[in-house]
């Protein structure tokens, strides 16, 4: 495409979030706008942040790059990014509202009434962020080489500058607006192109069409263990994403967050129908651009080599810009939430020490995407979800209903569950190097995750005396429905 036109789109984009940022700045003041909005957001207005924020590199570029590569193995990520909102729908949603807390360790800390709690999951959460901000930078860096020519690096720097001067200028409050926006900002980006993709199709008649069991990559279906285990990993996985469980500390009451996830349902059903559109016509029209590790660049490039022109340069632009909004909304959620932590646990918790552990947050990863290769997308979030399955959600869902929880309980599962994980990451990794890698790390959440659950319950059994003298109090407090606001919308 046209890098002149790329460069453009990337620019407006950018332009667009620091503007909407900076108008946040206006109203931001107090401690709580930083960190929580002043618990004030309305559903719609929090369901489609939630969205822009959730939808990541890895649901704009990642999931038609699997279906290109995959088939309809590849169908199991979308099926599970949206399912995982339905067990947050569940499970989650209300009770972590009215805990009343700014952040997960906050939540932690209160229901287990332990300071060393906090620590270890402040620890997880900050792991956690910065392993999902990599494949973001990864994903802009892809971007920033395939349309406009221009360094990797370029990208990177510029996801990270965006969002530091949004973040830091009016912390929850800002991004808040900014991540809404970008939410139908993706989704037009993508809808738009693959509707003109259609039409153009249709009536000028459809190029070749690849033989129905053509497979680009030679690559082998997946068993059903890496489904089962890929499915795990999204399903609880989604249950312990700072950046997302931050998002329920900003509605009013726990009535609020439910209604919020619940339009957060349609809101993904509605998005994730379009990244698998643009899957199936790679499959079938554009097979070639599976080769040579471009699979990721298929939303990029399908409306240039379909469409063509002109035409097919503004649609591909739109399309950039919307990739540019994925990256720029999931990381800012992400520094947020990071914020928050480091601020309170390190900085004292001033919006001074916001802005300052914002900065921390950004650029730490940062250093890790120079040195690192880019993966597929999808699969490398696939992991983070895998790591955030084996440590943060069996600490939330037992923390929230379980009363024979202890802190050593979840300290032992949590450890637990990260060094399964993270060990699997590591030596699959190692492994894939020269060798297809085993599923059974490929794909570790299925081993990980109930291996976290039984150690958090057997070591909680085992230290029966240590459930807080607290714990009617917070249970109460997390069960008891609240009057919904009469002036909700």
């Amino acid at each position: 495409m046209n890098p002149v036109v790329a460069i453009s789109a990337f620019v407006a984009v950018s332009v667009a979030t620091a503007v909407i940022g900076f108008y946040g700045l206006r109203i931001s003041r107090t401690t709580g706008d930083f960190y929580v909005a002043s618990r004030t957001v309305r559903p719609w207005w929090n369901a489609s942040a939630i969205g822009g924020e959730y939808l990541s590199a890895a649901s704009f570029l990642g999931v038609a790059g699997l279906i290109l590569l995959s088939g309809t193995d590849a169908l199991w990520f979308p099926i599970g990014y949206t399912a995982g909102y339905l067990m947050l729908l569940l499970f989650v949603a209300a009770p972590l509202r009215r805990s009343g807390a700014y952040t997960i360790p906050d939540f932690t800390e209160v229901r287990l009434d332990s300071r060393r709690v906090r620590r270890v999951t402040s620890l997880v959460v900050v792991v956690v962020g910065w392993l999902y901000i990599v494949p973001q930078l990864h994903g802009a860096a892809l971007t920033i080489r395939i349309t406009t020519g221009l360094p990797s690096w370029v990208g990177s720097v510029a996801v990270v500058i965006v969002v530091c001067l949004t973040v830091v200028a009016g912390g929850m409050r800002s991004i808040t607006f900014v991540q809404a926006f970008q939410y139908w900002l993706k989704l037009t980006a993508l809808a738009v192109p693959i509707v003109f993709i259609a039409l153009v199709l249709a009536g000028n008649g459809t190029p070749a069409i690849a033989e129905a069991n053509a497979n680009p990559t030679g690559l082998a279906p997946s068993g059903p263990y890496q489904n089962i285990s890929l499915l795990v990993a999204l399903l609880f996985g989604t249950l312990g994403l700072p950046h997302v469980l931050v998002r329920f500390y900003t509605n009013p009451d726990g009535h609020s967050a439910r209604r919020t996830t619940l339009i957060v349902l349609g809101l993904l059903s509605v998005f994730y129908l379009f990244p698998t559109a643009y899957g199936l016509a790679g499959r079938m029209f554009a097979p070639g651009l599976a080769e040579g590790g471009r699979a990721d660049a298929l939303v990029l490039l399908l409306p240039g080599r379909l469409v063509g022109g002109p035409a097919g340069d503004m649609l591909s632009a739109l399309v950039v810009a919307g990739a540019f909004a994925a990256f720029l909304s999931t990381t800012s959620g992400l520094v947020v939430s990071l914020a928050g932590v480091i601020s309170q646990d390190v900085l004292g918790g001033s919006v001074r020490g916001f802005r300052l552990a914002a900065l921390i947050s950004a650029t730490v990863p940062l250093g890790f995407a120079f040195t690192t290769d880019s993966l597929a997308l999808a699969g490398s979030v696939g992991l983070v979800f895998a790591f955030t399955a084996s440590t943060i959600c069996p600490a939330l869902l037992l923390g929230i209903w379980w009363r024979g929880l202890t802190d050593a309980g979840a300290i032992a599962g949590m450890a637990t569950g990260g060094v399964l994980c993270g060990g699997a990451m590591v030596a699959g990794a190692v492994s894939g190097s020269g060798t297809a890698t085993p599923a059974w790390l490929a794909q570790p959440a299925a081993w990980t995750v109930p291996a976290a659950f039984a150690v958090m319950i057997l070591v909680s059994r085992a230290t029966k005396a240590r459930v807080p003298r607290t714990l009617t109090r917070v249970m109460t407090r997390l069960h008891t429905p609240e009057r919904p606001l009469a002036t909700e919308r």
